[in-house]
Parts: structure tokens; sequence; C-alpha cells
């Protein structure tokens, strides 16, 4: 338990920044997930559009520093090759 006002405040506050990034975390697995499950579909077309859709959700987490700059250039870089490896 908080001794202070202010670690009050700050325990508060933690518990909600931690609802929103769980939030956005989630939405980033579920864009991945998404260009996967188009990639294991065979449909290049889609895997494509997905992949579009994915990225600019990865780089939001970067610049809300809820996730680290090279694990989004890992993920958006894996999924790239994976989509350039379709016929």
């Amino acid at each position: 338990m908080a001794n202070t006002k202010s670690a009050e405040k700050a325990a508060r506050q933690a518990e909600k920044h931690r609802a929103r990034n769980v939030s956005l975390r989630s939405r980033m697995r579920t864009a991945v997930r998404g260009v996967t499950a188009a990639v294991a579909g065979g449909d290049k077309e889609v895997a494509q559009k997905s992949y579009g859709l994915a990225v600019p959700i990865i780089d939001s987490l970067v610049s809300k520093q809820i996730i680290h700059r090279n694990k989004a250039a890992r993920h958006k870089s894996r999924l790239a090759a994976r989509i350039r490896s379709m016929q």
C-alpha cells in the first residue's frame, strides 16, 4: 500500500497506463496475427493489405514507448519476408 499522496496517485496512474498498454499490445498482436493468417492462407494480395494495416499500429507503439524500436523492426521485417517468400 502506498504511504504518501503522491505514491497513491502514481499507483492509480500506473494502473491506468498498464490497462491502456495491455490494450494497445493486444491490438498489435491481433494485427500481426492477421498478416500471419493471410500468409498461411496463401493469398499474397490480402497478406500485403493486412501488412499495410499492421505497420502503422506497430509504429505507433514505438512512438508511445510501449515496445522497443528493434522489436518493431523485427516484427515488420519477418512479416515482410514471409510475404515476399509467397509465390
